[in-house]
């Protein structure tokens, strides 16, 4: 089979501390190449060496037959590269089409840009991937994050590429989008295009992969054939041990009532919302894409202005205005959009696990000491991987990066605690950490509106499920009814199978 890619000995340091080491692959034209290993263990700096965002420290790269050194990404798409990164790089007040173009702009005759041809070749693009409902000409600031997910595809597939690397695509997509992006996937393979998919949802990679290279602490553990791993082994690989149950046993709650939400509305986004939760319970909000789960969130926290409805904790209503009147009256929100809205990443470590509850530190001075101690107990609480705590946080893998947006999250001693995709971009180590540490706070006695796209871990997690559909709730399921087939009658509006 012909080579498309072939690394030797690709190594990359960052002042002074190895990253990635001696990694000698080769990519075959027209296969799908899974990479998975723990966050941190080097998968998003080696496909940054292969798309020329970085370059290798020693090694070198061979691309169709040809030894190239990536000047930038820019030179690498002309090559026939294209990336999907797992952080949004899209340009928030810039329309749909202009960043699916940008840099790379048609022109008419005259020399002005071809509005129109863009237009009509960004709904070329978008109908491909069965995202009609996203204007070509909306702004990227004003679309939910898994639609600026299907716009970072779009983007990545507008250009003719050899190799289409994707990482970590799934992470905000539902089941039904999911299933769009693989046929896609499979349309492009047999086309002859080389894919190269990360992702910690090993399901994902065992249904779609064709081999698989398992990475740990930036070394080559193994290249091997998809159909001879497990994912039981793969998991074993990645970590280096055998993993136990990875969610944690269920608890119904307390009898009392803690948080209830009624008849809360936001003009465009939901409407009549109605949900209680009980101290000590996880209830989970399930739907497809555009479904409001995002948007109540948002709503309940002040982010979004609220028409009508009430919203009331331990049988207070509460006043919110804005995110920092829900601070105070003990609510706390992990955002699903983590870079745009939960964490500075110019900033340490220690001071991102603060940004929100910094005036616990301040008497009228910092105490960075205290400071620096709470941050320590959250790194060895979640394993997060930091060469230190003053670190910024723009040098640690994404799946590092979750866990201290959580940190900083929980460290405002909330009452109610909302986290939506909480596990985005996580390993599955440090998944089964995050839901520990979830359900330890529910027994202490929060409650918890757990958010997700992913249904596994909704029925994994939680004792309740809120199902919404077009900003409303169209029914809850709990105990046996907890299944994907009844979460999805819901979701779709095909009751009929109830």
């Amino acid at each position: 089979m012909e080579i498309l890619a072939k690394t030797r000995g690709i190594t990359k340091e960052f002042s002074s501390v190895r990253v990635l080491q001696d990694i000698s692959i080769e990519i075959r034209k027209g296969e799908i190449f899974g990479i998975i290993g723990e966050n941190g263990a080097g998968k998003s700096t080696f496909i940054k060496i292969l798309s020329g965002i970085y370059e290798p420290t020693s090694g070198s790269l061979e691309f169709d037959g040809k030894t190239v050194e990536f000047s930038g990404p820019a030179e690498a798409r002309r090559a026939g590269v294209s990336l999907i990164p797992q952080e949004f790089n899209l340009v928030a007040d810039l329309c749909v089409y202009e960043n699916i173009f940008l840099g790379a702009e048609p022109r008419r005759p005259s020399g002005l840009l071809d509005k129109k041809r863009m237009i009509a070749r960004t709904r070329e693009l978008l109908a491909e991937l069965e995202a009609t409902s996203v204007d070509p000409e909306a702004r990227i600031q004003d679309l939910s994050v898994a639609r600026k997910q299907m716009v970072e595809i779009a983007k990545a597939i507008a250009f003719d590429s050899k190799l289409l690397i994707l990482d970590e695509p799934t992470t905000v997509l539902t089941g039904h989008e999911i299933a769009i992006l693989f046929a896609l996937m499979e349309r492009l393979k047999a086309k002859g295009v080389s894919l190269v998919y990360i992702s910690h949802k090993l399901k994902e990679v065992k249904r779609i992969c064709d081999r698989i290279m398992v990475l740990r602490d930036g070394e080559f553990i193994c290249l091997e054939e998809t159909a001879s791993l497990d994912i039981a082994e793969m998991a074993r690989r990645m970590v280096g041990r055998d993993l136990s149950q990875i969610f944690p046993a269920k608890a119904p709650g307390r009898a009392e009532t803690a948080f209830k939400v009624e008849g809360l509305s936001s003009p465009g986004a939901i409407e009549n919302v109605n949900f209680e939760i009980r101290a000590g319970e996880i209830v989970g909000f399930s739907g497809l894409i555009g479904a409001g789960r995002t948007e109540t969130a948002e709503t309940i926290m002040g982010i979004r202005k609220a028409s009508s409805g009430k919203v009331t904790l331990d049988g207070v209503e509460l006043s919110v205005n804005k995110p920092a009147d829900a601070v105070r009256a003990g609510l706390s929100y992990l955002s699903e959009d983590r870079q745009g809205s939960g964490i500075l990443t110019s900033f340490p470590v220690n001071a991102n696990v603060t940004l929100v509850s910094l005036a616990e530190y301040a008497r009228p001075l910092i105490d960075f000491k205290k400071e620096l101690e709470r941050t320590r107990y959250y790194v060895d609480q979640f394993e997060v991987k930091a060469p230190s705590l003053d670190s910024r946080l723009e040098n640690l893998s994404g799946g590092n990066q979750q866990k201290i947006s959580l940190a900083k999250s929980i460290d405002t001693k909330p009452r109610v605690l909302i986290v939506d995709e909480p596990t985005r971009g996580v390993d599955v180590k440090a998944k089964s950490d995050i839901y520990a540490f979830i359900r330890k706070l529910a027994d202490e006695g929060l409650a918890v509106m757990f958010i997700s796209s992913e249904l596994e871990e909704i029925i994994g997690m939680c004792t309740r499920v809120v199902v919404m559909k077009e900003g409303r709730v169209v029914g809850q399921v709990e105990g046996d009814r907890i299944n994907e087939e009844d979460i999805m009658y819901l979701a779709t509006g095909i009751t009929g199978g109830l």
